[in-house]
């Protein structure tokens, strides 16, 4: 049972939307609201694309849950929540928001992202809880509102639904209001609205949600390390197995797995019996896909010319104590400031700025300010006291 803070009751009414005809009225029954609550169910594990299966919708005038796979077309649904007339408050967004692009693709509709958002997760972590928290434990701090969460494993796709899974569902945005405005409220106190209104602009970014295949790469990590053939090669294999998933909706590591493409990249193999040495890459693999995959290879020997030699970094002591430093210093501001020390700076961002002398995340916004001035003085007096 959900025990519930007098302050944080949800709309009563719960509309369960199964058939076109509902979906009008229901919609009219959110449509006064300032905001709209929204969240998602959605399958992916066995494909490329997600397959949304619900839509949950709330504010202080009802809730609904919507059976997107009952409905003949998702146009009005899809209308209703990108008009910008009303912010969309949504708990870790960003899966949410790739699944609703994905689905306007699916209804022919130029894909845009269903703004303006307010990222109660984001918001949680600038005001000094984890940065990855979960919405149940939000709300639990915040709201004393305690769920029950039994079906996260849900194959939501399955018909008929229960009343249970129709009550699941609506939870993840009956609370999601209120816990909104006290969130609001507090980053409003605390004049910290822009910093919040900077971070979930970002998510407005419809490139987030797409992975060209020339762009594949991008997703791996490491490649500077590697030499041009290799890194030449491994490019064009992850456009490779990216355009691949694309067509055949398949998970891109049901395709080759990152270890195996990493491996032929790295090992560049130029026969089948070569590729029989890959421990990485299954058999089954090898003998459906081998041609290919050698193709490919040879295919990237030219692009080797544009690739910058490897990088073989290694950071020195003094390197290293400077990042350590430097992460005290963001440790310490962010637990006098109140706010997650990730959302503040990450190591990586420490480790770009003195490894490689890369500023870009201290550079603008409100980190500059709260942060990054403080970080790149201190960075520069350790590089000049070291020449």
């Amino acid at each position: 049972m959900n025990n519930i803070n007098s302050a944080a009751q949800p709309s009563a009414d719960i509309v369960h939307v199964t058939h076109d005809n509902q979906l009008a009225s229901a919609l009219a029954l959110l449509a006064p609201g300032p905001y709209l609550a929204l969240d998602t169910e959605f399958l992916r594990e066995s494909t490329y694309y997600a397959k949304l299966c619900l839509v949950q919708l709330a504010n202080a005038y009802g809730c609904v849950v919507v059976d997107v796979l009952a409905l003949s077309t998702l146009t009005p649904l899809l209308d209703f929540l990108l008009d910008r007339s009303r912010l969309k408050v949504l708990h870790a967004a960003r899966q949410d928001l790739e699944v609703m692009t994905q689905a306007q693709d699916a209804a022919v509709i130029n894909a845009i992202v269903p703004g303006p958002i307010f990222d109660t997760q984001i918001a949680a972590g600038l005001l000094g809880l984890p940065a990855q928290i979960g919405y149940g434990d939000l709300l639990a701090r915040r709201l004393n509102v305690n769920l029950t969460k039994g079906l996260a494993r849900t194959d939501w796709s399955r018909r008929p639904l229960s009343d249970e899974q129709f009550q699941y569902a609506a939870d993840d945005v009956r609370y999601l209001g209120p816990l909104y405005e006290s969130l609001r409220d507090e980053l409003a106190q605390r004049e910290r609205l822009s910093w919040l209104e900077e971070e979930v602009g970002t998510l407005e970014n419809l490139a987030l949600y797409r992975t060209q295949p020339h762009t594949a790469w991008q997703r791996l990590r490491g490649l500077a390390s590697l030499k041009p053939a290799q890194r030449a090669a491994t490019k064009r294999l992850a456009e490779w197995r990216e355009t691949r998933a694309i067509h055949s909706d398949k998970p891109r590591g049901w395709i080759l797995s990152d270890d195996a493409l990493r491996a032929l990249g790295e090992r560049l193999p130029n026969s089948m019996d070569a590729l029989a040495t890959i421990r990485d890459l299954p058999p089954a693999v090898a003998q459906r896909q081998g041609e290919a995959l050698l193709s490919v290879i040879a295919e990237s020997a030219p692009d080797a010319i544009n690739e910058a030699p490897a990088r073989d970094f290694r950071a020195s002591s003094q390197q290293q104590a400077q990042v350590a430093n430097l992460m005290k210093q963001v440790r310490a501001t962010a637990e006098r400031i109140e706010v997650s020390p990730e959302l503040l700076a990450t190591r990586r961002d420490v480790e770009q700025l003195v490894y490689f002398n890369q500023p870009d995340a201290f550079t603008q916004g409100w980190r500059h300010e709260v942060i990054g001035k403080t970080l790149l003085a201190l960075h520069q007096a350790n590089s000049a006291s070291t020449i």
